[in-house]
């Protein structure tokens, strides 16, 4: 039986702001929610539900590499239809694909300041 927990829609709301052609890892999306860890964000995606435009495909390891279990092999195609290219060891080049972040009407809307934002943003792989 899957996990479900309270904050799968916050988890889910905020990865809706990665862009294609762009990733995140587990741990970026669990910094910027309160009381949320990359194991919950990877409960998330393993749950997420067909058919809400959730781009589930666009969160990896912080390694920048695709976690190792059933639908790699589709995680990494959709990736690389979106643009999203691969070194020869399998990690994705944070330089080129790492996320920026959410709008700053997202970081309105959960309280977060900009200036906080940046330092979180500083603790992210790449």
């Amino acid at each position: 039986m899957a996990r479900t927990y309270a904050s799968f829609p916050a988890i889910y709301e905020l990865v809706r702001e990665i862009p294609e052609g762009q990733v995140a890892s587990y741990g970026m999306v669990a910094s910027l929610l309160p009381g949320v860890t990359p194991r919950i964000v990877g409960f998330a995606m393993a749950a997420t539900p067909a058919g809400e435009g959730i781009p589930w495909q666009r969160v990896i390891n912080s390694a920048g590499q695709i976690s190792e279990r059933d639908g790699a092999a589709r995680q990494r195609t959709r990736l690389e239809e979106e643009g999203i290219s691969f070194k020869p060891s399998g990690k994705v080049d944070w330089a080129k694909h790492r996320w920026h972040g959410p709008s700053e009407a997202w970081l309105e809307k959960h309280s977060i300041d900009f200036m906080d934002f940046l330092t979180i943003q500083a603790g992210w792989p790449g």
